[in-house]
């Protein structure tokens, strides 16, 4: 059995039923089953338990928003709004599954599973500076992460209770964030502009 296959064919499954049942092992031996496994075989793909598929949703999550990313024409974008697209195509894919996505942010927000939420958490800001090209390998590859962090998971939680047509709510809260984002940049660079022409 090839566990990556079926662990997508499982979640994909499990999906439409987490709304109503949760991310449980019930859930995942139903979706197991319509998926055509063995009801055992979700504890195989995933030893971990539910836990273990709320990882590899999100994960598949990075992974399809990096595909999707690679088709846009990045070299004519600038910073932001290669950041505002990651955001944009992570989120629009999430839309259908918002109720599982909650779930999944509420299970991870456990106390004795908030390492993988984090863990999760830098996986897709990671994911989206590479999609954007990112290659820094300094003091600002940490820094980027960081900020981006901010900024995505705040844009996460507004875009959950957004019940705006299209979700224009949240586009526009994305904006004024990276926008204040862009705005320490600035300053940061003038300080050190400043610093530097005085005590260097």
């Amino acid at each position: 059995m090839d566990k990556q296959k079926a662990a997508l064919a499982i979640i994909e499954k499990a999906l439409p039923l987490v709304p109503f049942e949760g991310w449980t092992q019930q859930t995942l031996g139903k979706a197991a089953i319509a998926a055509g496994y063995k009801k055992t075989d979700a504890i195989r793909v995933f030893p971990g338990g539910a836990i273990d598929a709320v990882d590899a949703f999100l994960r598949h999550s990075d992974e399809s928003m990096a595909e999707t990313l690679a088709t846009y024409h990045l070299d004519t974008m600038k910073i932001r709004e290669r950041i505002t697209a990651a955001i944009r195509i992570k989120l629009e894919a999430f839309a259908p599954h918002r109720e599982a996505l909650r779930k999944a942010i509420a299970m991870q927000s456990v106390p004795f599973h908030c390492h993988r939420a984090l863990k999760s958490l830098y996986h897709s800001v990671d994911a989206m500076w590479y999609a954007i090209g990112d290659t820094s390998t300094d003091f600002n590859f940490y820094t980027k992460r960081l900020t981006l962090a901010g900024v995505y998971s705040t844009t996460l939680l507004y875009w959950l209770e957004d019940k705006s047509a299209g979700y224009e709510n949240t586009w526009a809260f994305l904006d004024r964030r990276i926008g204040d984002v862009m705005t320490i940049e600035k300053t940061k660079h003038k300080f050190r502009s400043w610093y530097n022409q005085k005590f260097a």
